[in-house]
């Protein structure tokens, strides 16, 4: 994986990846292929897919070029650098749907920015670890330690469960559905716990002793993906989803997406291309 990827994002930007059959036939016939081949893209429907990060971007790039060119749909990636404006995007009309969040998620989101979405089809999952550049195992860390979570009620959440999973902390029973640090009823080691933006977790590897991310977004991110300690629960509800805005999840071309997000050799694709950092669910 390029690392460069993964820290490069430009808001709205878009790359379309269309594929038509090459002409080899003798001169005379050149006009006639070119009025075929406009006419093929004259007849393609264009969906706009917001994404966040690259997983979801190579994906729907296999898809397209894969996939759904022979069932005449173009996929447009909109490359967003956060995890509130693919959800605003859709309200804006902007995209047709997004690829980036898990249904817990778009729950929570959908009551923060008063939004109707609505999940389709789940494609895979990343699970949770606990990741170091000054740390082999979880016997290692030291008192007083610095660690980074996501600050979104979902995925604090998960954060501060696998930390209690891992002996770092105890949570109070009977805990609210989504924990935060108010929840904490020890902390042993008095882990210094810092909240930032989902999207910016793995850039502070250097400046922590450890954090907590999934081990595909490290391993983009340049990182040797051994994790001190993993979610024990992989728990399906946290795969990533198709989510569009509620009274289109209808619409052809979004249904047509959604059918061709979970065809078996997308599945293989994943398997291959991800070799178990992620795991498809279809």
């Amino acid at each position: 994986m390029n690392r460069r990827r993964f820290f490069l994002t430009a808001l709205g930007s878009l790359t379309a990846s269309s594929i038509f059959a090459s002409c080899s036939q003798q001169s005379n016939q050149n006009s006639t292929n070119n009025t075929q081949t406009i006419s093929q893209k004259e007849q393609k429907e264009v969906i706009k897919v917001g994404v966040t990060g690259i997983l979801a971007q190579d994906i729907l790039k296999f898809v397209n070029n894969n996939i759904a060119t022979k069932e005449g749909l173009e996929i447009q990636v909109v490359t967003f650098n956060d995890w509130i404006q693919p959800n605003t995007a859709l309200r804006d009309k902007v995209i047709d749907a997004n690829f980036f969040q898990h249904r817990p998620f778009m729950n929570n989101a959908s009551k923060e920015l008063n939004l109707k979405l609505v999940a389709l089809n789940t494609v895979y999952l990343n699970t949770l670890g606990l990741f170091s550049n000054k740390l082999k195992s979880v016997s290692e860390i030291p008192q007083n330690a610095t660690v980074t979570i996501a600050n979104d009620v979902i995925n604090n959440d998960r954060g501060l469960r696998l930390l209690a999973t891992n002996g770092l902390i105890k949570l109070k029973e009977n805990s609210k559905q989504f924990v935060t640090q108010r929840d904490i009823a020890a902390n042993p080691k008095n882990l210094q716990i810092k909240e930032v933006e989902g999207v910016q977790v793995v850039r502070a590897i250097n400046d922590v002793d450890f954090i907590v991310s999934s081990a595909q977004t490290v391993a983009l991110a340049g990182i040797e993906p051994n994790s001190m300690g993993e979610e024990t629960a992989k728990d399906k509800k946290y795969a990533l989803a198709l989510v569009t805005l509620q009274g289109r999840e209808n619409e052809p071309k979004i249904q047509k997406l959604n059918k061709l997000l979970v065809y078996p050799n997308v599945k293989d694709f994943i398997n291959k291309e991800y070799k178990g950092r992620i795991i498809p669910v279809f």
